[in-house]
This record gives C-alpha cells, sequence and structure tokens, in this order.
C-alpha cells in the first residue's frame, strides 16, 4: 500500500457532518475506527505485507495536518466536499519547539494493535504542505515556511518512532508540478527523516485528485537531486505512465530499493495477475529482486472498496506469480536508515 484505502461515499458524508456539528466527535471516531479495523482486514485478507491505516482518519493528502499544527490557520474547517482543501493561512512564524503532537503516534498506536503484520504510516512532506498555505508575512520566503513545516514533521516523525513506528513515508504530491524546487523538497525531506533513525520511503507522483492527475511527465526532475535524500526507499508510479522512467533509476545510480508501482488507481479497470507479473519482471532488467517492493501507484481513496480489494488480490497474485519463478525470492525493507550519500 502507499497508504490510503478506499474511502466509502458515507464516510465522507459524516466527516462533514461532524464540521457541520451534526454528529458528535465520539460518534465521529467510533465510524473512523471501524472503517480502518476493515481497511486492515482488507490488506491482511488480500496478503498486503505491509499494511498501513488507509489513511482513514484523513480527508485528503493536506488537511490533516495542516490542522493539528499551532501556528496554521484555517479559519473555516466546513467543506462543500470532503476531498476539497482547506483555505489556511500563516501570520507569523511557527512554533519552534517542535513539543505539539500532531496526532500521527495516536494513529499509529491504534494501527499496530489491530495487526501482527509490520505497520507503515504516511507523513505528507513538508514541501507539499508548504505549497497549500499563504505565507502571510511570516516568513520572508516560501523556502524558509519549508524548512519551519520540515522541523515540526521531524518532531512529529522523532514522536512516532518512541511509539514503536519502524516505516515511515513521507509523500510529495504536488512535488512534480514544481520541478524547479526539487532540491528544496529534498533539503527539507532530510530534516525531517533526520529526526527519527527508522525505515524511511519517499513517494513522489503526479497528483491523485478525483484520481486523476495533476501534472504529466517524467521523473526525469527528481534526479540527480533525489540521490541526495537520505530515505532508503523511492515508491514512484509506473502502472499509469509506462516504464519508461525505469532507465532512471540505472542512469543516475539508485542503489537503495524501489517501490514499483504496478496498479493504476485511476482507473476502476483491475489489473489481471499477468499484467502485474509483466510490470515485475520489466523492473527486474534494472532492479535486484531484494530490492524491489511492490506497490500501487499512489493511494486508493478514490476507487470504489469492491474495485480496490481487487486490486490488491491482483497485484498479490502477480507479486507471488514472479516470486515463484525467482525461486521463492521476496521483497525485503530496509530496516536501518541509510547514511546520506556523500556528495564528493
Amino acid at each position: 500500500m502507499i497508504g490510503s484505502y478506499s474511502v466509502p461515499e458515507w464516510l465522507g458524508q459524516l466527516k462533514n457532518d461532524w464540521y457541520r456539528h451534526r454528529i458528535s466527535r465520539r460518534y465521529l471516531d467510533e465510524v473512523l475506527e471501524m472503517a480502518i479495523k476493515a481497511a486492515v482486514l482488507d490488506q491482511e485478507r488480500a496478503g498486503i505485507d505491509i499494511v498501513s491505516d488507509g489513511e482513514l482518519r484523513r480527508d485528503n493528502d493536506i488537511d490533516y495536518l495542516l490542522a493539528s499544527i499551532p501556528g496554521v490557520e484555517v479559519p473555516q474547517r466546513d467543506k462543500a466536499d470532503y476531498f476539497d482543501y482547506f483555505d489556511s493561512a500563516v501570520t507569523r512564524p511557527l512554533p519552534a519547539d517542535g513539543h505539539a503532537s500532531l496526532g500521527l503516534a495516536e494513529d499509529f498506536r491504534f494501527v499496530r494493535q489491530l495487526t501482527d503484520r509490520p505497520v507503515k504510516l504516511s507523513i505528507t512532506g513538508p514541501f507539499s504542505l508548504g505549497r497549500r498555505i499563504r505565507n502571510e508575512g511570516a516568513y520572508s520566503d516560501r523556502a524558509d515556511l519549508v524548512r519551519a513545516l520540515a522541523q515540526v514533521l521531524g518532531a512529529e516523525a522523532a514522536e512516532l518512532a518512541r511509539a514503536g513506528a519502524q516505516v515511515l513515508q513521507i509523500d510529495e504530491p504536488l512535488l512534480a508540478g514544481y520541478p524547479e524546487d526539487v532540491g528544496l523538497a529534498v533539503e527539507a525531506i532530510n530534516i525531517v527523516t533526520g529526526s527519527a533513525d527508522v525505515s524511511w520511503i519517499l513517494h513522489v507522483c503526479y497528483g491523485n485528485r478525483y484520481a486523476r492527475p495533476l501534472w504529466e511527465g517524467h521523473y526525469d526532475f527528481l534526479f540527480p537531486a533525489v540521490n541526495e535524500a537520505n530515505v532508503g526507499q523511492l515508491a514512484l508510479e509506473f502502472a499509469r505512465t509506462g516504464d519508461d522512467d525505469l532507465s532512471l533509476i540505472e542512469q543516475h545510480h539508485w542503489d537503495r530499493c524501489l517501490g514499483l508501482g504496478v496498479i493504476d488507481v485511476k482507473t476502476e479497470q483491475v489489473e489481471s495477475l499477468e499484467v502485474v507479473a509483466a510490470r515485475i519482471r520489466r523492473a527486474l532488467r534494472v532492479v535486484s529482486p531484494e530490492k524491489l517492493i511492490i506497490n500501487p501507484d499512489c493511494g486508493l481513496r478514490h476507487l470504489p472498496p469492491p474495485v480496490a480489494r481487487a486490486k490488491l488480490a491482483a497485484m498479490v497474485a502477480g507479486t507471488a506469480q514472479v516470486r515463484a519463478e525467482l525461486g521463492g525470492a521476496s521483497t525485503t525493507i530496509i530496516t536501518s536508515r541509510p547514511a546520506v550519500p556523500s556528495k564528493g
């Protein structure tokens, strides 16, 4: 899983009902916990090795965190649509002590008790968060805002590590729209990852708003800057965009793990296990089996539940077929934080 799981229509409506004071917070929490339990069960039944909470407490990839960061002002939380973004701003510098909890550690503890499998939790990256906040005189430029957000997220990552998290992912869904800022994004990512000694994954996609990409292009904008990112794995989309960018992995000597997107989350057409297996085999031409992680292109948030379940089942079945061809070889995850590559 990249992170998010299918959001039933009724769940989105309930969150809006809470924003409009039609239901209590306790009622909403009870429903969210039931939905998360169901999402974990679906993942286990599909055979997913590393599960998530489905991000079902989150309206979208941005607002759940912004609403919890002290100093970020959200004047109106009532939404026309569940997936819409808040109109947020900062008018003064964010608190620098890093002691405010954003609630992710508690989210991790809840899902941790539901499964014996490894749990991955995602954090939206500081660059993408910074693009959704109006800087109203708080910082001299947006880069300083991004760095300040990285400090806040780093403190949260440290709290997650203390809670027992071992696999954390940074999502940068808006980076593809600002390729000229990849250096800033990597700088900020390293501020976050430097705060917690866990297995770090960086996920970069082309956006997933209402199951549509926000941008088109290739991952060449990531390289060579991303080689300086203090992460053990890159998780990228390939199912929708094709295999052309696999050459970048070889060309730029990315020798860490690759999260290979083999499921297109922007269509309800379910891939066959043969299609999944073929995509994996093509990636094995440039990535060794022990460094290949199989995942969907992005989150499953906008897919109907039956489609999401079928796609996960196809992904697992295709992976199992290739594993069998390799004599039972299995994917692995890096269990210690890699050193930042030398600039020499």
